[in-house]
């Protein structure tokens, strides 16, 4: 009997359009427990794209114990060894192959994020008692932290120190995220072939907004006066307010819960009003509040999918020759303001990031940084 084989499935809601993700099996038959866990995830308002990472890991998971004969409810700590062996063992089954002809892997970094939904999945299902509770307590251990990452609080008397840890995790270095040039996103910019497109691309750039935070935009967020006061806003200056709002057409989603503003400059206002008055030679008076829709392709006037920009952002890497994506600009925005000397902390606000460590990985210097520290060094030396 060959072993049910289980994957993710997009779900959209027959009532609201709501779109959602399962897991299923080769007969499309959903999995209970999977599914289950998705929907926790929907109610602790993660993230559409969140929630679907957590289904591919998920049926990952399913389809392996499937077909090493293991029962998923009662897996042992040492088949998830051999589980964890597996992820970085077994080449990807995709055509393309690493450079020389060589099958490509898993990276650590990313066998580690599976291993940690996974451990999330077994985590839920025994709170739900749908996996013995003996199981998870060997997943994880009590450890202290001796050095502190930085923005930890621990506590005044350390009582924050002793955190729980996987047992089972893949050492992984911190790496800094990669980033652009900034004088490249006006090649971006101008390789992009609408004004829709242009605008997109220069408002993450500029403020380093998420995808999702975009694309979740209304029109009523965009706040581009001198003075807002007429809008019963007392922010100064052109803004934008980033909200958290569950009920957009496109499930985009804020990923923090916490509202905040982002100031505009002159170069995104003008965009935008380019945008606006294209918007309005196509469609006319059309009510849709969000700010990014289709104005070129059917259904026109339907809000801007997480699929839709994807595509345009594939279009413009292969018009401007430079791997572009939408976080690359969000990092670009925060390497840039913090090699102008930004505080970390404005730099925090503007990312709406709620921990000072998730900073971090912003913080590396490069070769030129270093270059110039031991240069000054030496150039003070040389005074001496």
């Amino acid at each position: 009997m060959t072993a049910p084989e289980y994957r993710a499935e997009r779900a959209i809601s027959p009532a609201d359009g709501a779109v959602s993700w399962v897991v299923v099996d080769g007969d499309l038959a959903l999995h209970a427990e999977g599914c289950a866990f998705l929907a926790g995830l929907r109610g602790r308002d993660r993230s559409v794209n969140t929630e679907r990472l957590y289904a591919g890991r998920a049926a990952l998971f399913l389809s392996w114990c499937a077909g090493e004969g293991i029962s998923w409810t009662q897996v042992r700590l040492d088949q998830m060894a051999r589980f964890k062996r597996w992820l970085v063992a077994e080449p990807l089954p995709s055509r393309r192959r690493a450079a020389g002809g060589q099958r490509r892997h898993r990276s650590p970094a990313t066998a580690d994020a599976i291993l940690g939904t996974v451990c999330e999945f077994l985590r839920f299902c025994a709170i739900h008692e749908l996996v013995d509770a003996g199981l998870v307590a060997k997943l994880y251990e009590t450890r202290e932290l001796r050095v502190l990452p930085p923005g930890y609080e621990a506590g005044e008397d350390g009582q924050f120190r002793a955190v729980r840890s996987r047992v089972l995790r893949f050492v992984v270095p911190e790496t800094p995220f990669e980033f652009i040039e900034p004088d490249r996103v006006d090649e971006l910019v101008a390789a992009a072939t609408n004004a829709r497109d242009r605008f997109l691309v220069a408002l993450v750039a500029m403020t380093g907004a998420r995808i999702g935070e975009a694309l979740g935009l209304h029109r009523e967020d965009m706040h581009l006066l001198a003075d807002s006061h007429v809008l019963g806003c007392s922010v100064a200056g052109p803004h934008l307010h980033v909200r958290r709002r569950a009920d957009n057409a496109n499930g985009a989603l804020a990923k923090s819960r916490f509202p905040r503003s982002i100031p505009v400059p002159e170069e995104a206002v003008t965009l935008y009003a380019d945008y606006a008055h294209e918007r309005h030679l196509r469609l006319g008076d059309e009510e849709n509040p969000l700010v990014f829709v289709n104005c070129y392709r059917p259904p026109l006037g339907a809000a801007v999918s997480y699929q839709n920009a994807k595509e345009m952002f594939d279009r413009l890497a292969h018009a401007s020759g430079i791997a572009v994506r939408p976080h690359l600009l969000r990092h670009t925005a925060a390497t840039t303001w913090l090699r102008q000397g930004t505080p970390r902390d404005t730099v925090q606000e503007l990312l709406g990031h709620v921990s000072p460590t998730s900073m971090q990985p912003y913080l590396h210097p490069n070769e030129q940084d270093k270059r110039e520290a031991i240069e000054r060094g030496a150039a003070w030396a040389r005074r001496r």
